[in-house]
This record gives C-alpha cells, structure tokens and sequence, in this order.
C-alpha cells in the first residue's frame, strides 16, 4: 500500500510538472516541430561565416555582429522582433549590444509603435510612408517618416524592455530640414546640441558621455519650417548583438525599392545578416506574380550587397493567410507560391531559409491558429501571444544551427 501510494504521488507531481511547464511554454499539435529548422547548404560560404563570427563573439566576447530584419506589418509590431531579440540578449547576458535602429511610429496619429519603448508627441506629426505612391520627402532604411510642420515638436522615447538593459551613449537622429531646423536633445533639464552635423547623410550625431534610457527629441520649428525624421539610431560602444528591425504597415518589395536613401541610410548598420520577411502584402493579389516578386527581390538583394557583399541572407518565408471575400474569409493559396521563391531565393544567394509557412501547419493552417487565440480575426495577423511563439520558434531554429555548427 504504501508503494502504491508512493507510487500514485510520483505521477500526480510528474503531471503537475507536466502541465505547468505546458502553460509556459505550450505544445501546439497543429505545429510541425519537426519542421522547426533553417535550411541552408552547408558548404554556403555566407551562412558559414555568419556562424563562425556569431561562436567567436561568444567566444570572445569582441566585436559585434549586426542583425537587420526587414518586413512589413509583421515586424512594425515589434513584439515578433523583440522575442527574437530578447532571446538573444538574454542567452548572452555579458554580449548585449545597442538597442539599433527604431522609429516613432506613434508620433502621428493612428501608427501603431512597439512595445519595448515608449513614444510620446503632444503634437501630431505627419506621417509619409513607403506604401503612399507620392512620397513628401525621400524616404531611407526604415521606409517612414514623420514631419514637423510650423510647430514646436517633442517626442518623448522611453526604453520599455525589463529583460535587457540597453546602455545607450550614443544617439543618431536621421533627419532632413529645407529650412536648416537643427535638432536638440533634452535629456532631464538638460538640453544637448549635436556634436556633429552630416549633412551629406542628413545625419545628427549626439555623443552623451554617459548612458540614458529616456530622452527627449526637440525640433523647434517655426512658421514655415519643416524637419522630417526618417530613423533614430541607438548606439554604444559595447560588444554584442544589435537587432534592428524595419517594418512599415502594408509595405511589399516594391515600396522598399522606391526609398531613395536605403543604400546610404544601411551603410550606417553595415549588416552582417539580414532577415527578410516582406511578402505578405506582395502575395495579396490575385494574380501574384512570382517572377516578378522574385525580381523585386534579387534588386533589394543587391543593394544590400552594396553595402556588404559577404552579408548573409536568411528568409522567412510568408505565413500561411486567408482573404476577406464578402463576409467569409477564404485561404490564400498564394502563400505556397511565395514559400517556393524564398526557396530559390536562398538558392540564388547561399542563404537560408525559415520556412515559417510550414512550420505552422501548412495550407489553412491559420484558421488553426486563429481559432487557438494566436491569429487575429483576419487570419493575416497574429496576436501577441502568437507573434510571441512566432518569434521564439524562429529563435529555437536559429539557435539549434549555432549548436550544430559548434559541434561539428
């Protein structure tokens, strides 16, 4: 009796540990784990690097290696990126590097800002995005801009990440003024002017000397003035990791091709690797065109190389997503049209590729996912907690090729 008891309180524990650690970290039987891979050749020069640089900074713990990822509303959320990110800093707690590129999405009215910081403008900016046809002011790396007109502005950034503590020294504003408006800081009571204007790059350089988490833009433009923003670099000059994402709401291939300064603007980043995952918009129509969708490619492809021809490419390909028809929402089978050009893409240019569209289950997957609270009710966009698997699952695949490659 007393073995049987022992014997029932031993499955009883197993099964409390059992559920606890499931409600943590949930298994999903619609997930094909199996599939939870980057592929890639081996003998890919490019992915190879990237992973000898990645072991020797934790090796080390010199130098950094820069991350780029590139997409459209996906990204622009920022809770996708931010896992992956995090994930990254906190396996590396000795090797976090600068919080990188963000934008102020929430400065004009109805733009929807990450959550790992804060924006606060009292007055409304206006907005011009890569998607609009008529571009106000030519648009770089991050694909948007917000424009002060006639007004005093501030906008307020507030670091927003418990997990990781980015110490930021160094602040580039990316910005342009017909009018010769100079932006200021204002750090406490302090107001800083910039220690170096580029007015080639429409760069404003602001070396603090000592590390914020909070700061606050100032642009004091008068009648008749205009200063547009189009990025703010966080910086420092710790070794580590950097994750820069860039996304704009509807953005496909096309609308990044159309911003005149991506080159100039990406050459401040120099990539190590970039991530693409633009192609959900591009593969809304009806009539997708997959040779056309790979051309626009290759294009961005190249002037990223541009900018580092040993970058390394890794693609997410498109999750799988569903169409609006009526009042019905049909699946999209152009998701598996996309899935097979990131495959040549990566063929094309010895990347890789994260095949996210398998990865959830395939063709009608996202009704599955929407119906487990990970999908919103378009089946084109996640929730939270969705983007929040999405991204560890994408971190769990990269992170088993590091192990990989370290044990060979």
């Amino acid at each position: 009796m007393k073995k049987a008891g022992l014997l029932s309180c031993l499955v009883l524990l197993v099964a409390f540990l059992q559920q606890a650690a499931a409600q943590d970290n949930p298994y999903y039987k619609f997930i094909r784990y199996s599939a939870n891979v980057l592929h890639y050749d081996s003998t890919s020069p490019s992915i190879n690097r990237l992973l000898n640089r990645w072991e020797r900074l934790q090796t080390t713990r010199q130098g950094n290696i820069n991350i780029v990822h590139i997409g459209g509303s996906h990204v622009q959320a920022g809770s996708l990126s931010n896992t992956v990110r995090c994930n990254i800093m906190t396996d590396n707690p000795d090797l976090v590097g600068p919080r990188g590129m963000i934008f102020p999405y929430s400065a004009a009215a109805r733009c929807n800002n990450p959550a790992d910081y804060r924006v606060h403008c009292p007055q409304k900016m206006i907005l011009t995005r890569n998607v609009h046809k008529d571009h106000t002011y030519p648009l770089g790396l991050c694909g948007i801009a917000v424009t002060a007109a006639d007004t005093h502005t501030e906008i307020g950034i507030k670091l927003n990440e418990p997990r990781v503590n980015y110490a930021t020294d160094r602040i580039i504003l990316l910005g342009h003024s017909d009018q010769g408006v100079v932006p200021r800081l204002r750090i406490g009571s302090r107001e800083v002017y910039p220690s170096y204007i580029d007015n080639r790059t429409d760069r404003y350089l602001f070396n603090l000397g000592h590390t914020v988490d909070s700061f606050c833009i100032v642009l004091p433009c008068r009648e008749g003035d205009m200063f547009s923003v189009t990025g703010i670099l966080l910086d420092n000059r710790q070794a580590g990791f950097s994750y820069h994402s860039i996304g704009v709401n509807g953005a496909s291939v096309p609308d990044y091709l159309r911003c005149r300064h991506f080159v100039r603007d990406l050459r401040l980043l120099h990539p190590d690797v970039v991530i693409f995952g633009i192609g959900i918009n591009d593969a809304v129509p009806t009539n997708f065109d997959t040779a056309a969708f790979r051309r626009n490619y290759l294009q961005l492809i190249d002037s990223v190389r541009a900018v580092n021809p040993e970058c390394a490419f890794i693609f997410v390909t498109n999750n799988d997503s569903f169409r609006k028809t009526g009042r019905h929402y049909r699946v999209n089978p152009n998701g598996a049209l996309a899935r097979e050009v990131f495959y040549r893409l990566a063929h094309d240019t010895d990347g890789a590729v994260w095949d996210l569209f398998e990865v959830m289950g395939g063709l009608k997957s996202m009704d599955t996912w929407y119906k487990n609270g990970l999908a919103q009710k378009d089946r084109v966009h996640f929730t939270a907690k969705g983007y929040q698997l999405v991204g560890d699952l994408f971190y769990q695949a990269l992170n088993d090729t590091l192990k990989k490659h370290r044990n060979k």
